[in-house]
């Protein structure tokens, strides 16, 4: 949420420097909308943004110009001077990507519709620019976590009879006036989460790490997050920087075996000697290519199963329909699988980012 408020609050300062009354109200009541929509579809954002900050006709084209500009990579105009003649055609985001006559004809943004499609590429093949949008829509990525019985109880209007708060009642008043009750409690899931940065997995690895920020920052106490390739290492710690680009150089800083090979087998025998996924969702996201014995990681993932609540394996090239797991670390691992996703583009990681939200 903290990234999210960083986002709209820049968004604000930018609307204001090319004239936009964007105040702080507006943006509050912004941000109070955007918690009932999904802020990784543009056009639910840019239509808050649109009725929210926006308070006369003249505000739509620089509103406009400056939403391109800000998610979508242009630079933003400011507001002619006073005195000066500005022809104005307020559009909204149109369907298609086309832009039409002349520099207010380019002020209409084609950012919807071409957002849209990059939420479906495959990030391995995104250019630097494409790339840093999709990163910008994973960090306001709300992680909601799938919410499960807690041991606490707390007062309830229904549920079993609490007979300490009943009988204090009791005497303090003389009397049993009412029956106090009491339920369980609910927390979020937790999610343990293991990132292949091995080689094979170089093009994906970082959108993972963002990825894994966002659900670190939404759920700091129910996420673990460890990164695996020839060794095992926690990478929470280093995530929970709320800044998503500090926390990558702290993650790249912590991390010893960059681009190195693969071990999954030892790295998950390592993690059950050292640490418990009860009931917790276990997210692997790997190729699964294996440089060892392939039955030791079966075995291993055998035992993580037998705590888990449920097992995800993120594959990124699950996402091509050609895909066959025929990798010796995929055949080993399918039989203990719950779920093989995709794991190649922003559509991908917000699908799972529901399966959590569910599992």
């Amino acid at each position: 949420m903290d990234e999210l408020a960083a986002t709209v609050t820049g968004f604000a300062r930018t609307l204001r420097a090319a004239g936009v009354g964007a105040d702080h109200e507006r943006t509050a009541t912004l941000l109070k909308a955007l918690d009932h929509l999904d802020v990784t579809d543009p056009r639910e954002v840019y239509w808050a943004g649109r009725l929210t900050l926006c308070a006369t006709p003249d505000d739509l084209p620089r509103y406009d110009r400056c939403f391109a500009a800000y998610f979508g990579g242009r630079r933003a105009a400011r507001a002619p001077r006073p005195g000066a003649t500005a022809v104005t055609r307020h559009t909204a985001v149109p369907e298609d990507g086309g832009e039409e006559g002349g520099e207010e004809g380019e002020a209409a943004p084609a950012t919807a519709s071409r957002a849209e499609l990059l939420r479906h590429r495959d990030v391995a093949r995104l250019t630097a620019a494409e790339r840093d949008e999709v990163h910008r829509l994973l960090a306001m990525l709300r992680g909601r976590r799938a919410q499960r019985r807690s041991r606490r109880f707390a007062p309830a209007a229904r549920g079993g009879l609490d007979q300490r708060r009943t009988i204090r009642e009791a005497l303090r008043k003389g009397e049993v006036a009412r029956l106090r009750r009491r339920a369980h409690t609910t927390r979020p899931r937790p999610v343990v989460l293991f990132v292949d940065v091995s080689g094979s997995m170089a093009p994906y690895a970082e959108t993972l790490l963002r990825f894994a920020h966002a659900l670190v920052r939404s759920e700091p106490r129910a996420t673990r997050v460890y990164s695996i390739g020839t060794r095992l290492t926690s990478i929470t710690g280093e995530l929970r920087h709320r800044d998503p680009g500090t926390a990558l150089e702290a993650v790249s800083r912590a991390i010893p075996d960059w681009s190195g090979g693969t071990r999954l087998g030892e790295e998950l025998r390592e993690f059950l000697s050292r640490h418990s996924a009860r009931g917790a969702v276990v997210v692997i996201a790997s190729d699964g290519w294996e440089r060892g014995d392939p039955s030791l990681l079966g075995a291993q993932l055998a035992r993580l199963a037998r705590q888990a609540h449920r097992m995800i394996w993120v594959n990124p090239h699950k996402g091509y329909t050609d895909y066959q797991p025929l990798t010796g670390g995929m055949r080993a691992a399918l039989p203990h699988l719950d779920d093989l996703v995709a794991g190649h583009s922003l559509a991908a990681y917000q699908e799972l980012s529901e399966r959590l939200a569910h599992a």
